[in-house]
């Protein structure tokens, strides 16, 4: 009923206001421009970095209702989900989240274990979303700890052409062939309202409401309601259901703008125990009854981010305060299956609780000359909570933390002639808990023609250990897990070249392409190392790791057509080592390729969007009882298929279409060795097979 309720207020609300001009996402762009590793807001193909963009408007074809969907498209990211958790993170060219920086208009968002990495890409949702920007290799001069594999920065909308602006959608869709909109039924269901409102020449207010409900996917198992001798009960993907609320008010005079925003998410995930236990009534008559205990966690955000941008004379200032708070609580419940009511339930209690306070600042145009200057910046991180049943299920007492990181950076920019820039920077990041940490990086960019560049980055980044590397113990007859207090920092060094090429063939064809190479050297690996038979474990810095990236990417426009081609290779090199035995170090391939056609109709406006991924095999060394062997994932193809119908002067939009064409749900995979605590598997969960969905939009 609740969300039959919020579609239809969602989109009374919007045809119940005045329609007015077409919303300024689909207008035509001046100028694409970035904001990431950027002094202030750059032209991309000024920016000596090279930056990947997805737009409003790509995001709105793909139909993508969270970040998670959006970069599942982007080759060299696999979003790596965790069934069990409910959590999406994302993995860049073989690093996981860990060494992914997340950023939410340029600032790290918090996660349950700290701000900014291995953060769940499906908690930020993209009803409010201007463009995301992508960084691939190493930033930890401008971003800091664990911007090794990349910057993953989404930036939200701030400002509107029209004096009110209305959007409202509703998303209805079949988790593979499964759909119901009733309470405890099958699908998933999206409803989503923005509201944005400019009251003068300077103020500025926006505010988005949305809700995400994804009722669970049953795959081979029985359901919450099932109950028997089989342990199939539950699901292969656990329910979820998100409400998130964000506003902001921005304001603009001159050279100086603010603005304030806040967000607030709410996530209840419900893990229902495979494991139904059969209780007798002694009624006398034999009866029983079926009892299981399952779990529900429960999770709310708060972020709270204050910027400002304004002049110091000459001098350019631009600071962003945050305040910001995630707390993952669960309990656990008896449930009365047959009976379908709760026996007992256990106090709740807080899984992960993260307090952060961050600030970060820049100093820029000190000589407020346009062939040299230079920035000075600084970043505070002061961290405060506490990680219970740390790693996992098998430890009660909460290990605190306070954690205060101070960094301070430089650099400088340098154009040397109209064509030719550099960019060299440094960084030093002071901790209470670990050693003083330097990164340094150089950056060039040579304009070759109007419409060609080469770049070439050069950057180191750390990552500090995570609080499960730091503090898990779990000791017990079978087991002997702990983790180690005197772990350093990982480091590593990124080095990349990339050309990117534009002209006009002729007759309204616009083509462009761009070639890239990537090497990522990473040492000090921290990963859990038997260091005695034969239930020993121990997290160590022992692992080196190396990955190099070869990419060729086209894309052809022409009016309404848009075709676009995207290959890869990655190589992946990884030394490990467990007791006595060390892992072969050769580079080990995998390919990768995806295509994009857009094509809208000239008269009636009807909008053809498809999107293909080809991820091919991996494979990668893993542990095994006689050594070190070679394991492999197998490859697969992934296809959406989208159709957009607007009308009513285009203020009204169906879409519909198919995700997921050729229904992947696992594959073969044979590099899931286990490790102290848990079994292998020979199956890799991805997604859950194919879906239909269809999208009503209002927009004015």
């Amino acid at each position: 009923m609740k969300k039959k309720v919020l579609s239809v207020l969602s989109l009374s609300i919007a045809f119940w206001m005045n329609a007015q001009e077409k919303d300024s996402l689909n207008k035509n762009k001046i100028e694409e421009v970035v904001i990431t590793g950027q002094y202030t807001q750059q032209a991309i193909n000024k920016s000596i970095y090279k930056v990947e963009v997805i737009d409003a408007e790509q995001i709105k074809n793909m139909a993508a209702t969270n970040a998670a969907d959006v970069l599942n498209q982007t080759l060299n990211i696999q979003i790596t989900p965790n069934t069990n958790s409910g959590n999406s993170t994302a993995n860049i060219m073989g690093l996981g989240g860990n060494y992914v920086k997340i950023l939410i208009d340029n600032i790290p968002v918090v996660g349950d274990t700290g701000l900014g990495s291995n953060i769940d890409l499906t908690k930020i949702s993209l009803s409010n979303i201007e463009r995301i920007e992508i960084v691939k290799g190493s930033m930890g001069v401008e971003y800091g700890n664990g911007a090794l594999a990349g910057v993953i920065n989404i930036i939200t909308k701030k400002n509107s052409s029209k004096k009110l602006s209305i959007r409202a959608a509703v998303q209805e869709e079949t988790v593979r062939d499964g759909y119901d909109i009733k309470k405890k039924g099958k699908g998933r269901h999206i409803q989503n309202l923005n509201v944005a409102y400019n009251l003068d020449e300077h103020w500025f207010a926006n505010i988005s409401f949305n809700h995400n409900q994804f009722m669970g996917y049953e795959g081979d198992k029985g359901g919450y309601k099932y109950f028997g001798e089989k342990q199939i009960r539950g699901y292969e993907w656990n329910p979820k259901d998100q409400y998130e609320v964000n506003a902001l008010v921005r304001y603009t005079k001159n050279k100086t703008s603010f603005f304030y925003k806040v967000s607030y998410l709410n996530e209840k995930f419900n893990f229902y125990n495979p494991v139904s236990i059969r209780e007798p009534l002694n009624d006398g008559q034999g009866g029983a009854t079926y009892l299981a205990s399952d779990r529900e966690y429960n999770t709310d955000r708060w972020l709270h981010q204050f910027n400002i941008q304004t002049n110091l004379g000459h001098i350019r200032y631009m600071g962003d305060f945050s305040y910001q708070k995630q707390d993952r609580k669960f309990f656990d419940y008896t449930y009365d299956i047959p009976n379908r009511n709760t026996l007992s339930e256990k106090p709740e209690n807080s899984y992960y609780k993260t307090d952060v306070i961050y600030s970060r600042g820049m100093f820029s145009n000190f000589l407020d000359n346009k062939k040299f200057d230079f920035q000075l910046g600084y970043e505070l991180d002061y961290t405060n909570g506490f990680a219970s049943l740390i790693a996992g299920d098998f430890f009660d007492k909460s290990v605190k933390r306070k954690i205060f990181t101070y960094g301070t950076f430089v650099s400088a920019e340098w154009n040397v002639s109209d064509k030719v820039s550099l960019r060299p920077g440094a960084r030093l990041s002071v901790s209470e808990n670990f050693d003083n940490q330097f990164n340094y990086s150089l950056s060039a960019r040579l304009k070759t023609s109007e419409n060609s560049n080469l770049r070439g980055v050069f950057g180191t980044a750390n990552r500090y250990p995570t609080y499960d590397e730091l503090y898990t113990y779990f000791v017990n007859l079978n087991h002997d897990i702990q983790g180690n207090p005197d772990l350093k920092p990982e480091n590593g060094y990124s080095l990349g070249v990339f050309w990117d090429q534009g002209f006009t063939i002729g007759d309204g064809w616009k083509f462009n392409y761009n070639l890239e190479a990537l090497y990522v050297d990473l040492k000090d690996k921290i990963e859990m190392v038997m260091i005695q038979r034969p239930s020993t474990y121990k997290y160590m810095n022992i692992d080196k790791y190396r990955s190099l990236l070869f990419g060729a990417n086209a894309n052809i426009v022409k009016d309404q057509f848009t075709f676009g081609l995207r290959t890869s290779l990655n190589g992946i090199s990884v030394s490990k080592q467990d007791m006595d035995i060390k892992s072969p170090t050769d580079f080990q391939y995998n390919f990768q390729a995806g295509a994009n056609i857009s094509y809208k109709l000239k008269n009636i406006h009807t909008g053809f969007n498809i999107y293909y991924k080809y991820t091919g095999p991996s494979r990668l060394y893993v542990l095994e009882a006689d050594g070190f062997q070679i394991g492999k994932n197998d490859g697969f193809h992934m296809m959406d298929f989208i159709v957009s119908q607007p009308f009513w002067k285009e203020r009204l939009e169906l879409s519909v279409g198919v995700k997921n064409i050729f229904d992947v749900t696992s594959i073969n995979s044979s590099t899931n060795a286990g490790n102290a605590h848990t079994a292998g598997a020979d199956r890799l969960n991805l997604y859950y097979g194919r879906s239909y969905f269809a999208r009503l939009m209002y927009q004015f």
